[in-house]
């Protein structure tokens, strides 16, 4: 295979795959097969983002679930069932995708703050294929837009794309609309006698649908192309076709309908999102007859989405780009339908933060699932070995393209989410077995911490908080939250005089700078004035990261680190030391 690398300017031509072609053709005279032609082109990237999607899907395992067309794509690609968000809420999920950064670097967890306030230099996934000559495009939802949150045009070679369609079809979903302080709601669910196309998502795969054919006939560049469907994001809106899939009375009910017991009172939540919808009560519970239609509405909004997905894939098969595209179907976050009397996202408890991932690649397994524990933030840097591109400095991702290639191997033994709550930030670390949320305030010290822990061996439903009950467990869960960095508090844009925005502050009081000098003269143990990698590794406090930065700092590449070296590159990475 002729390996071809990707130069950085795209004023010139990056790959030379039409250059091998013709040579091949004047030595053999035959043309060569479509698989040896895809072997010397860079691979196409299709990325399906799905809104508010859980693992509810046949594929996972889901008996009730109609999905075929999901289904049928697992049987030819690796479907993850240990993938989870690092924040269950849109634009902090989005922002990780997209830049490779958790919420905690970024210090970004709200819906308002572009993660260009966090991170000005950040450059996105789809920004950095098309600096590698990709043609990039984004439809629907890929980043956060609104509560005053704006897309990024530097990622997309064309203008992103949003459909222009009403939300409701029905006058009287629209009747007695409530108030909000995200605008005017109508009803949370509506089944419309009408085609695909009459509400967004349908929008969204015709849209699609062109974008694919388009561009599997250009020449020269290949594509990447972000796909992003809303449902079923609330109101569980679909054509009545799909809600009829499902008989109301068979729905599976929440089994667990209390928080657990002994969590701090403020972990949960029960539903505000929820609640701004007209037909649904402003407080208390809501009613089992409530709770069966809400369902039945999310699993039609599911299956209506799962087959405007099949027409997406369809049109790349018929392109012929399938067998040299990579396709990443992932859900931003997941969603409590009810369980311990929750609803939405928001939290840091299973339902909310394990997500669907499924990935087909050229030369990589299908039809397997793994129990490899992986994370939304592992997206990038997969995407970037899988097309042969450089992976940019600094993420917080591990690829996991090796684990698309033998399903039993493992890049993590444990992943790492949050959720805020008020002046306070809950850390959640999840393993194999435990997970553990730490919930304090990210400038309070470590004693002011409460602490959840859940054992899902012998509590799958996260029935009773045994934090005090395990302290050894907790205290080893403890060690592996202690090799993370401490999280970046909530980032705001400054304004100026005129309204506009300006760079971003923290808004608490910043740390006391590291005396990175007075650290390096204590690194350096045999007072050589350098640090060897073994001097600069001792002691840090995140030994699966800290050896990706020595390369960083060492400017000169002569394998020790000066203390100017040690200094300057630590101050600007903003790394632990």
């Amino acid at each position: 295979m002729l390996k071809v690398s990707a130069v950085p300017s795209r004023s010139r031509p990056i790959f030379v795959s039409g250059l091998l072609l013709a040579v091949v053709l004047t030595i053999t005279g035959s043309r060569p097969s479509l698989a040896a032609e895809n072997a010397a082109q860079p691979p196409n990237v299709l990325l399906i983002c799905i809104d508010d999607l859980k693992p509810l899907l046949g594929s996972y395992g889901d008996a009730t679930a109609k999905t075929p067309h999901l289904d049928s794509f697992a049987k030819r690609s690796v479907l993850f069932e240990a993938a989870y968000c690092n924040q269950a809420v849109c634009s902090p999920s989005r922002n990780t995708l997209m830049t490779g950064l958790r919420p905690q670097t970024l210090g970004i967890y709200d819906l308002a703050t572009h993660f260009r306030v966090g991170a000005p230099d950040a450059v996105t996934v789809a920004q950095h294929f098309r600096d590698n000559g990709y043609e990039t495009h984004g439809l629907g939802k890929i980043l956060h837009t609104g509560h005053g949150n704006t897309d990024d045009a530097t990622s997309w070679s064309v203008p992103h794309w949003n459909p222009k369609v009403a939300q409701y079809q029905l006058k009287e979903s629209q009747a007695g609309k409530r108030a909000s302080k995200n605008g005017p709601r109508g009803t949370a669910t509506e089944s419309a006698d009408v085609t695909d196309d009459a509400y967004a998502d349908g929008q969204i795969a015709n849209e699609a649908v062109q974008r694919i054919d388009a561009a599997a006939k250009a020449d020269g560049k290949p594509f990447f192309i972000a796909v992003g469907f809303l449902k079923p994001h609330l109101p569980f809106v679909a054509p009545k076709t799909y809600w009829d899939l499902y008989d109301p009375a068979t729905l599976p009910m929440p089994q667990v309908t209390e928080p657990p017991k002994d969590a701090p009172s403020y972990a949960p939540q029960f539903g505000g999102e929820l609640r701004q919808y007209s037909d649904m009560p402003l407080s208390g519970p809501i009613s089992s007859a409530d709770t069966r239609h809400l369902i039945h509405g999310y699993y039609a909004a599911t299956s209506y989405t799962d087959a405007q997905i099949e027409k997406v894939l369809k049109a790349l098969d018929e392109s012929g780009a399938a067998d040299n595209t990579v396709i990443v179907v992932w859900g931003d976050h997941g969603w409590h339908l009810g369980d311990h009397g929750m609803w939405c996202k928001h939290t840091n408890y299973e339902q909310a933060a394990r997500i669907p991932v499924l990935v087909a690649a050229p030369g990589c397994a299908a039809g397997h699932k793994t129990n490899s524990l992986i994370e939304t933030v592992d997206i990038y840097p997969t995407l970037c070995e899988l097309a042969h591109l450089p992976v940019r400095e600094g993420l917080d991702g591990i690829s996991f393209a090796s684990i698309l290639k033998n399903p039993s191997a493992t890049t993590r033994n444990s992943v790492i989410h949050v959720y805020p709550r008020g002046s306070r930030l809950g850390r959640a670390i999840r393993t194999e077995r435990y997970r553990m949320v730490e919930w304090k305030a990210p400038e309070d010290s470590a004693d002011t911490a409460e602490f959840e822990l859940y054992d899902y061996q012998t509590d799958p439903l996260e029935t009773v908080n045994i934090a005090a009950s395990q302290p050894a467990v907790l205290k080893d869960m403890q060690a592996i939250l202690a090799t993370h960095p401490q999280p970046r508090p909530q980032q705001k844009a400054e304004q100026t005089d005129n309204g506009s925005k300006k760079k971003s502050t923290e808004t608490t009081t910043k740390k006391k700078p590291l005396d990175r000098v007075a650290m390096f003269r204590k690194r350096d143990k045999d007072n050589d004035g350098v640090l060897s990698p073994e001097e600069f590794l001792s002691g840090q406090p995140d030994p699966e990261e800290a050896p990706k930065r020595f390369p960083r700092f060492d400017k000169d590449g002569d394998g020790v680190l000066n203390e100017t070296e040690f200094v300057t590159s630590g101050k600007q990475s903003e790394e632990n030391p």
